[in-house]
């Protein structure tokens, strides 16, 4: 077997290269302390503990036409995680949202996804965190996708999942280690469906493998799991907040976040999946049987406008990377 050192590494760039790479745009690192543009340089090292532990936490923003949304959202949960698992940040969050800014500018995308990771750091290849002298911060400029109901415009079709929801720390966190949610991806790929959500152990409706899901009742009501058992997601969070112009217009008689039954969501009139990059949609096939008029859907229709207009419109909600 042959071995490689720096020099013959540089030569084996091109070798390296991926069709997948030509949706990467631009990679910050710590350990390097800059910015790359090339995919084939966009590493990070074995021993850092995200690789080999999944010790770290993440946030996923999009920058649409050169701004960033609800960026202060995503930064402030990002602090968050990094309290819960005792994480110290690398860098101040104003520096964070300085360096993120920068990364994008490099890419030179104003459409994009922007995932902002923060890791243990490197040191071993041990399960002990404190063999890792200091954090590091990684962010990473990819393709942005087109939210989902632009190519599924009857919506998506959503069953039960067999696995059960995390437990209420991990599933709060925003940490790297998505193994289960890797499996509840597989589980509705294999199952032909576009989406699974799980439950948690007291059968109560929780999340799907990386978005929120709300239900609307036959009383109208807008119901979203409570957040202990769930990741508190930015765009939910959102969305329940223009949700209240709905309220008082008379199409919602509430919206609140509480416990969301088996049964509920079977008698849902819609079934709402709510994401960072999927935006709102309507679910038209809940466990094999429609739901409600699915995409036309009042509050469907509705809620969709207004995120819509809050993510191209509202100036309060953007961060400009480009004038």
């Amino acid at each position: 077997m042959k071995e490689f050192g720096v020099d013959e590494f540089a030569q084996m760039a091109e070798l390296m290269r991926r069709p997948f790479h030509e949706n990467y745009f631009a990679m910050y690192s710590s350990v390097h302390g800059g910015i790359v543009t090339d995919p084939v340089l966009m590493t990070m090292p074995a021993d850092d503990h995200l690789v080999h532990r999944g010790d770290g936490i993440f946030e996923t923003m999009k920058s649409v036409n050169g701004r960033i949304y609800n960026m202060v959202a995503h930064l402030e949960r990002l602090g968050q995680s990094a309290e819960k698992l005792d994480l110290v940040l690398p860098a101040s969050i104003d520096d964070i949202s300085r360096i993120t800014i920068d990364t994008v500018r490099a890419s030179g995308r104003k459409d994009c996804s922007i995932r902002i990771m923060v890791s243990r750091g490197c040191g071993s290849f041990g399960v002990n965190p404190y063999d890792c002298p200091a954090a590091e911060l990684y962010i990473i400029v990819s393709g942005l996708k087109k939210p989902f109901m632009d190519d599924h415009p009857d919506g998506a079709t959503m069953k039960t999942s067999a696995f059960v929801s995390k437990l209420p720390f991990f599933a709060s966190t925003k940490s790297c280690n998505y193994l289960l949610n890797v499996m509840m991806q597989k589980e509705s790929v294999d199952a032909g469906v576009d989406f699974v959500v799980a439950f948690d152990e007291n059968g109560f409706m929780a999340e799907a493998p990386t978005e929120n899901v709300g239900i609307v009742t036959p009383d109208k009501e807008l119901l979203f799991p409570r957040h202990e058992g769930i990741l508190r997601g930015t765009t939910m969070i959102r969305a329940a907040e223009l949700a209240g112009s709905l309220v008082g217009a008379g199409v919602l008689a509430e919206v609140r976040f509480d416990d969301v039954t088996r049964a509920a969501v079977s008698g849902a009139e819609e079934i709402l999946i709510v994401g960072t990059t999927r935006n709102i949609i309507a679910v038209q096939e809940f466990d094999g049987t429609p739901v409600g008029r699915g995409a036309d859907g009042v509050v469907f229709s509705r809620l969709s406008t207004l995120l819509l207009s809050d993510i191209h419109e509202n100036p309060d909600m953007q961060t400009v990377v480009f004038d």
